[in-house]
């Protein structure tokens, strides 16, 4: 049979050149599963008859071997001598503290004030004093340099001593170049927040100001208010005006109310940004470091400003204080040029506070972006590279939902648009959009939506959860761990062996979840320590590991009958839930208004149509939720596959409708004043007279078949993973950059909203689907609050790493709560069957597995199993109390 199909077995050569061949491979990961896939592949390929499995896993075990060796070889081939004994300094303990020098490289930052921007420029200063060869971080593939850096961060100056040398230099150098990048996007976020602050407190004092003048302003006007109606009688009696003025008052008195009035006005655009000046003392502190510190890259929209820059980074050096007449002025805006300008010439201090000002917006958008960041890198760098992309749209492999073809794709679009206009159109006329109308001013008005839940369905719902037994959360962490294996997915950072001790490992979840920490839940856990927790969160508890086991229970979820009467799992919805941030420093400038005074952070939550909750991130509670819409439907672990996505008003914008339609997903965010949100055309305003109060304009379509290639490029690269969506939404929205890719973007986003509301105005059952998606999503956060109830739920993690994993914890537990929930209301309704109640089969899409008042979440958390209930079997539903 060999001979006959042409087959044969692995000899002593073929072991040594399979080898060499995966080699390259093994440099790019160390997952030993990947190696083993193309090593099957290749063997496969060239009619080898497969070896046994113990033999593959040796030929992956010495590949991955030599490629890791490679690895170490290729980051220390060009270090000299002078970088071995900095090295060596930096893992030594310092005198002036307990730790060494590369712990202190990695603490975290501060609050966003002067001196500890300061303490991270030192930081960075101490990195860039290394002098590690340029483009290090190129030679080897990024999965293998995250997952060294990764690895030798968990480990104490000590292990890293007692390493070979070989790997311990190429682990420093891949924590160094970490830490660079890391120092570079912190030290960024500090001053954009530092600036942030600057400019609300002369926001603040500005309205403060002038509602303490509020009743002298009050006396002015209705004294001048006098003098004027004075005048004009004089005036039409032919008398002279001033007497009637001092008819009034005194003349003296009237000269000096001048002067009083003089110093109460303010200035005539009645603009805070004078104010501004007040906190140029404490920039000074450290921008001329900052500046010194970051080298900075522009793009042709903001070379002017670049120039400025380098101007005061020279101004620095040779302690100059007058602005030169011939300095870059072409990034000024008209709201800075009465501070800017005097009589005297250019100011310094509002110059260089313009110049602050416009390079946050120019890093935001990406009009500048600093070398060695990874927050702020050049826009081009995000993308994939103009021969893959060209390569792979030849061969049909973009990923993309949409035609390609530029024309063909605008000629179908368009077409649907000019349809759905004409039919609302005809609609509308006639008054029969259903429960929706125009009024004849041209104003959209949309009748509300009646309550779709029967009381039928509230009786039901308390009869099933009190059937549901009482259990403790670590009872039920437990049991779902049983049902789903989700810990198995919290594999060690090194070895990708399973934890040990699973209680151990739940219990460091939970400490997350609760908001305990881990030094409380060490006193609350009998039988746990404080060392035990934290050397197991080091090694076991990532963001990939939490992503893994939530997907695990979203799937165990998604395959209960009882969910299908929720939904089929095609549909989700996400929304922000904001946390208050304890410990005001440091979270100075995450503040949102919508929530209050107070600063904080949001969670925000992909939740699925049967109440999964399948993807949770922490963002900054003054970002848009739209930046984020996307990131939940492409990255999430599970086996959903989403085709509609529902937000609220604050989850879309032109650019995300764009991008939803190109990746594949329909996008219906419930929009509130959506008369007001303009519908776009591309004909004549003249064919819809009844729509033409709601029309704001033509799609611009010239724009976006100029920059189709580039709308696909990007759109690729999101849907590849080159890049994140939230990063490319941030950049792409934020002011300055209004370059030709963003605004083709727009338009293209404008005909996907155009047939949304389109859509939205003629269909209701599209009306109800979001508002029942977005209820579930907001009664699920009534769940996380609950859980999240230690610290009177306040965030006060410094490291927005711990703060993912409150956020990850969280949502793990939540989601194990809803399965067990749901697996435990399947039995209850049977049950009340079997009771001999008449259960309407339409009422049970009504209930939800989001109850927790049989859950007790507080108290001594102690792992144990019940021992009344036996492997494979459930715990005993309560008895209803009869009257």
């Amino acid at each position: 049979m060999q001979a006959w199909l042409n087959l044969s077995s692995l000899s002593g050569d073929d072991y040594r050149r399979f080898i060499d061949s995966i080699v390259d491979l093994a440099q790019q990961t160390d997952r030993g599963i990947v190696l083993a896939e193309a090593l099957v592949k290749l063997l496969r390929q060239q009619r080898i008859i497969l070896p046994p499995l113990d033999v593959i896993e040796r030929m992956c075990s010495e590949a991955l071997t030599r490629g890791t060796r490679l690895v170490y070889e290729t980051l220390t081939a060009l270090l000299t001598n002078q970088h071995r004994r900095a090295f060596e300094q930096l893992l030594a303990i310092r005198k002036d503290m307990s730790s060494s020098a590369l712990v202190w490289l990695r603490q975290s930052p501060g609050p966003p004030r002067p001196k500890h921007i300061l303490f991270h420029l030192q930081r960075l200063q101490t990195v860039h004093e290394l002098n590690l060869p340029v483009g290090l971080e190129h030679t080897i593939h990024q999965n293998r340099l995250l997952k060294l850096a990764r690895e030798g961060g968990q480990m104490t100056a000590q292990h890293l001593r007692d390493l070979e040398s070989s790997r311990r230099y190429a682990t420093l150098v891949a924590i160094i170049l970490d830490t660079r990048a890391t120092l570079i996007d912190e030290i960024i976020d500090l001053h954009d927040r530092f600036m942030g602050s600057l400019f609300s407190k002369a926001k603040r004092t500005h309205a403060e100001r002038f509602q303490r003048s509020g009743k002298e302003i009050n006396n002015k006007v209705r004294l001048y208010s006098r003098v004027g109606r004075a005048l004009l009688d004089a005036k039409q009696t032919g008398s002279d005006p001033y007497a009637a003025i001092e008819a009034i008052m005194p003349w003296e008195v009237f000269s000096a109310s001048i002067t009083e009035a003089e110093k109460l006005a303010q200035s005539e655009d009645f603009d805070y940004l004078a104010l501004i000046g007040s906190g140029f003392n404490s920039l000074r502190r450290y921008t001329p470091t900052l500046l010194d510190a970051l080298d900075m890259k522009a793009a042709p929209a903001a070379r002017e400003l670049h120039a400025g820059i380098e101007l005061l980074k020279n101004m620095n050096q040779h302690q100059s204080r007058k602005v030169p007449d011939d300095a870059p002025t072409g990034f000024i805006r008209k709201r800075w040029e009465s501070l800017v300008y005097t009589p005297d010439g250019i100011d310094r201090r509002f110059y260089e506070l313009c110049v602050l000002s416009e390079l946050k917006n120019a890093l935001r958008s990406g009009d500048i972006w600093v070398q060695d960041s990874r927050q702020f890198k050049d826009f081009e760098d995000y993308l994939l590279p103009p021969t893959r992309f060209e390569g792979q749209r030849e061969d049909r492999k973009l990923g993309l939902a949409v035609e390609t073809n530029c024309d063909n794709y605008l000629e179908s679009r368009l077409a649907t648009l000019d349809q759905e206009l004409i039919t609302v159109e005809r609609l509308a006329f006639a008054d029969q959009l259903p429960d929706a109308g125009i009024s004849p001013s041209g104003r959209l008005r949309i009748t509300p939506l009646d309550n779709a839940v029967p009381d039928a369905a509230e009786a039901l719902m308390q009869q099933a959860y009190s059937r549901l037994p009482h259990l403790k959360i670590t009872e039920l962490l437990l049991k779902v761990d049983n049902w789903t294996g989700f810990t198995q997915h919290f594999t060690h950072l090194k070895s990708g062996a399973t934890a040990g001790d699973r209680q151990l490992l739940l219990t460091t979840i939970l400490a997350d979840a609760i908001n305990l920490g881990l030094s409380k839940m060490a006193e609350s856990c009998p039988g746990t320590t404080y060392a035990k927790l934290t050397w197991l969160q080091a090694w076991h508890i990532r963001d990939e590991t939490y992503s893994a086991g939530l997907g695990s229970l979203v799937n165990a979820h998604s395959r209960q009958s009882f969910a299908a009467y929720w939904g089929d799992g095609t549909t989700s919805s996400s929304d922000g839930q904001n946390f208050k941030a304890g410990g005001r420093g440091q979270f100075a400038g995450h503040v949102n208004l919508k929530y209050g005074q107070e600063p904080g952070v949001q969670f925000y939550t992909h939740i699925s149509d049967q109440y999964a909750p399948f993807h949770s991130k922490v963002i900054n509670a003054t970002v848009r939720d739209a930046t984020h819409v996307l990131d939940g439907l492409l990255y999430h672990e599970s086996d959903l596959r989403i085709e509609e996505h529902y937000t609220d008003t604050a989850g879309f914008t032109d650019h995300v409708f764009a991008l939803m339609h190109l990746l594949g997903y329909r996008f219906a965010p419930r929009i509130r004043d959506l008369a007001d949100r303009r519908l776009y055309i591309n004909g004549d305003t003249k064919q819809y007279p009844t729509l033409a109060g709601l029309i704001g304009g033509r799609i611009n379509v010239k724009h976006i078949r100029t920059h189709w290639d580039e709308i696909l490029r990007l759109a690729a690269s999101i849907k590849q993973g080159t890049v994140t969506a939230s990063l490319m939404l941030r950049k792409l929205g934020s002011y300055p950059r209004q370059n030709g890719l963003a605004i083709a973007l727009r338009e293209l986003g404008r005909i996907e909203r155009t047939l949304f509301a389109l859509d939205w105005m003629q269909n209701v059952e599209l009306r109800r689907r979001v508002q029942v998606g977005l209820n579930k999503g907001e009664a699920k956060n009534a769940l996380a609050r609950a859980v999240f109830l230690n610290r009177l739920g306040e965030l006060r993690d410094r490291s927005y790493e711990n703060q993912r994993y409150r956020a990850s914890g969280l949502n793990l537990v939540v989601s194990a709560i809803i399965l067990w929930n749901t697996v435990y209301m399947e039995r209850a309704v049977q049950a009340l069957r079997e009771d001999g109640r008449d259960i309407d089969e339409t009422l049970l899409r009504h209930l939800s597995p989001l109850g927790w008042e049989h859950i007790n979440l507080t108290g001594d958390y102690i792992w144990q199993q019940d021992k009344q209930v036996e492997q494979g079997k459930y715990r005993s539903l309560r008895t209803l109390q009869r009257s």
